[in-house]
């Protein structure tokens, strides 16, 4: 059954040999997430029956309500990484503060951050959720790190991935030499290699935004999806397709197999936030895995995994895919606008034109 296939320790073990002098730790730290992404993809899978839908009745630090299978979720990561030796501390978008060992367990290298349940709005209704991990190394290595020690901008991230629970169970990550999908065999209970270094094409005919905040974007967002929506009869002078799923691991995945891009613009709502995704657990470790696969991401006025965080729940605006898309939106927010466009959904070839006849 695997003389053909290459399994996730495998393929680990393969890297691991490029560096003679690498102590394993990282390899380790890595199997751990993805333990963690197997325990979590068996309790997706059995849904109600499990006992673990609905909401916890809840918040985190976000003001979100957290739903049962997010506070599971975060359990499993925390449990499965903890005790190894391999990481030094933890941040979890379930937690308020960064998570320190307990003192039993050893301080390793790494520092670990993740987001246990990306689109957990989405458990309910069964569509696909998934869970994104991204990690660092420790400056101050064997002991407990500061909140300050998070704080690094996404290019120095030494590892990144994300597992998508859909009707097959897929862990994607990069160690920095391209982005390989390995799909969960549940016989074997293995994550066995199924797509090697994947590309995104550098263009596009499909796009992701939610356009149900269409009134407070911001006039270089309008502009494009208006221009996107014109299709061929506008300045594009090509037809799109739109798509929205409500989940970031979902959006990412539809990107890396099929290429497009993902809008999730700052906007007018809360203008005192710069954005509605996490930098350090969702938009890093996302941007980390688009640039390995040959794609762009982007705030939208600059590169993503050049900005600097200033805390471990910061949130900022994400614009990744499809590296021709990205630059047109990054020079399209370099312009200057006197007014914004006015609801241009409702225009020539807009959602909500007014049928003929």
């Amino acid at each position: 059954m695997l003389t053909d296939r290459t399994t996730l320790v495998q393929f680990l073990i393969e890297e691991r040999r490029r560096h003679p002098g690498a102590s394993g730790d990282l390899n380790g730290l890595i199997l751990d997430v993805a333990l963690a992404c197997k325990a979590i993809s068996n309790r997706v899978a059995v849904g109600a029956l499990g006992g673990v839908l609905g909401s916890a009745d809840h918040t985190n630090i976000q003001g979100e309500v957290q739903q049962k299978l997010d506070l599971l979720a975060n359990d499993y990561f925390l449990r499965a990484t903890e005790w190894s030796g391999y990481v030094a501390g933890m941040v979890s978008e379930e937690l308020d503060e960064p998570y320190l060992l307990p003192s039993q367990y050893p301080r390793g290298k790494y520092l670990l951050v993740f987001d246990p349940l990306d689109g957990s709005s989405n458990i309910d209704v069964n569509v696909s959720v998934g869970s994104i991990f991204s990690i660092l190394r420790a400056p101050q290595a064997a002991s407990d790190p500061d909140p300050e020690d998070f704080l690094q901008p996404g290019s120095q991230q030494v590892c990144a991935g994300y597992a998508i629970y859909g009707p097959s169970t897929m862990l994607v990550l990069s160690v920095g030499t391209g982005v390989h999908a390995f799909t969960l065999d549940p016989n074997l209970g293995e994550f066995v290699l199924t797509r090697e270094s994947i590309q995104i094409p550098p263009t596009t005919k499909e796009f992701a935004i939610n356009a149900s905040n269409q009134r407070f974007w911001e006039p270089a967002v309008q502009r494009y999806v208006q221009e996107c929506l014109a299709g061929r009869s506008g300045p594009r002078q090509k037809d799109f397709n739109m798509r929205w799923v409500a989940s970031l691991v979902a959006e990412a995945h539809r990107i890396l197999t099929r290429g497009g891009v993902f809008l999730y613009p700052r906007d007018s709502r809360e203008p005192i936030k710069p954005g509605r995704l996490r930098l350090l657990y969702e938009a890093n470790p996302v941007a980390f895995l688009i640039e390995q696969a040959g794609g762009a991401a982007s705030t939208g006025r600059q590169r993503m995994l050049d900005v600097v965080p200033s805390d471990v729940h910061q949130r900022i605006s994400f614009v990744f895919g499809a590296r021709e898309e990205v630059a047109r939106i990054e020079d399209y927010h370099s312009e200057t606008y006197e007014l914004a466009s006015t609801l241009p959904l409702y225009g020539t070839r807009g959602l909500f034109r007014t049928p003929v006849g």
